[in-house]
């Protein structure tokens, strides 16, 4: 069983800066997608980045925060953190981290499938992020 839990949210004014982690415990020895997804009051969850353990190569985003956001894991620390620049009102969400087991034989996932949230297996409990204008 994988636990994750997230931290790091908060409030900031429009253009500021947050940094969101998620820590892994549990069967971490293994290879995982790992994700981010966010979802606003009255809208439907969304995929915001994605990579695979396996390989920074693997990483993707959704358009609406390319160039803003960087996704990251660190194998040492089993965290996967989120970088989030230039922060935008419509950033304002509660955001979750999300997981699932992938076999080392397995190719690197679609970026669709990555971003889609009935990939994963495994939430968090969500962090809030407000951004003020």
């Amino acid at each position: 069983q994988v636990q994750l839990v997230e931290s790091g949210g908060g409030s900031v004014q429009s253009g500021g800066s947050l940094r969101l982690s998620c820590e892994l415990s549990g069967y971490t020895d293994n290879r995982y997608c790992m994700a981010w997804f966010r979802q606003a009051q009255g809208k439907e969850r969304e995929g915001v980045a994605a990579m695979d353990s396996d390989g920074d190569a693997s990483t993707t985003y959704a358009d609406s925060v390319k160039g803003r956001f960087t996704i990251s894991y660190d194998n040492d620390k089993n965290t996967l953190a989120l970088e989030m620049n230039d922060l935008e009102p419509e950033d304002t969400a509660m955001y979750y981290c999300a997981a699932v087991n992938v076999a080392h034989s397995e190719p690197f996932m679609p970026p669709w499938l990555m971003l889609n949230q009935q990939t994963y297996g495994y939430w968090g409990q969500g962090t809030q992020v407000t951004v003020s204008s």
